[in-house]
């Protein structure tokens, strides 16, 4: 199953694909920073110094990447945003972690978002790729989320 995944650079093409699919934990989680999913992922994708598309069949299943905030500060913001198909994948996502995480975390940035405290899959899946998520409660939208964060070293 590994070889029907694959990971190219994200492009605006496959933002539509994965907008209209995208999970709904997703959507929710997106909708409480006021952006619906394919307004996230066009902004995600022109912020961002790096992104990547997940392909599954040659399908865009879910696009990621990182939004350095400041340089001087060294603070950035990875997000990964994708319909229920990539997380049915969730042994390639395990597998693939290790390598985003470092071409996302380059040696000076500290990777810092937040995750809905619902959205067990994605919790689960940032601690395995060496992330802390605080069990500390921020609001936003009226969504309960608690931050993340992979710092240097």
């Amino acid at each position: 199953m590994a070889d029907r995944v694959s990971l190219v650079p994200a492009r605006h093409a496959h933002i539509g694909a994965i907008a209209r699919r995208m999970r709904a934990m997703d959507a929710m989680e997106c909708r409480a920073f006021g952006r619906d999913p394919k307004t996230a992922l066009r902004v995600g994708l022109a912020n961002s110094a790096q992104a990547w598309t997940a392909l599954v069949d040659g399908r865009p299943e879910a696009m990621f990447g990182v939004v350095v905030n400041s340089v001087l500060t060294g603070d950035a913001v990875p997000w990964f945003l994708g319909t229920d198909e990539v997380y049915r994948h969730g042994r390639e996502l395990l597998a693939w972690g290790p390598g985003m995480v470092e071409r996302l975390h380059d040696s000076s940035l500290t990777l810092r978002n937040l995750v809905s405290v619902h959205n067990s899959n994605a919790i689960r899946l940032l601690e395995r790729w060496g992330f802390t998520v605080r069990k500390e409660v921020i609001v936003s939208g009226g969504v309960a989320f608690y931050p993340f964060e992979k710092v240097p070293g």
